[in-house]
């Protein structure tokens, strides 16, 4: 397991949260992200922000979990943004087409901003 990984959750708002993440995001961690955005979204939250601005490596794993928490979301009737300032993270959420599905922001700010 990643010694550098970190996952919080918050509520942020009326129907709103906060997941933030730090560190390694892979087949290691990301039960422990799902868990977090799982359980943010079972006590009412519909909007959420997934900080990754400290995130310094995310795999596919991690990118399913984005998805997954995408399509709950979006079932719920909420949107999802992320916030991304790591450019491999960017990187790879191009590659993936992902950009394309996520509303990214450079802060966390902006994410909660454009979610009100």
């Amino acid at each position: 397991m990643s010694d550098s990984f970190r996952v919080s959750g918050e509520r942020a708002g009326d129907g709103l949260g906060v997941v933030a993440l730090s560190g390694e995001v892979d087949i290691y961690t990301a039960p422990q992200f799902k868990e977090c955005m799982v359980g943010l979204l079972d006590v009412g939250v519909d909007s959420l922000v997934v900080d990754l601005s400290d995130v310094t490596f995310i795999d596919s794993t991690a990118l399913g979990v984005l998805i997954g928490g995408v399509r709950r979301v979006h079932t719920a009737g909420g949107a999802m943004a992320l916030v991304v300032t790591n450019r491999a993270v960017e990187r790879v959420l191009s590659i993936t087409g992902l950009d394309r599905i996520f509303t990214i922001h450079a802060t966390r700010e902006a994410a909660l901003e454009s979610l009100a």
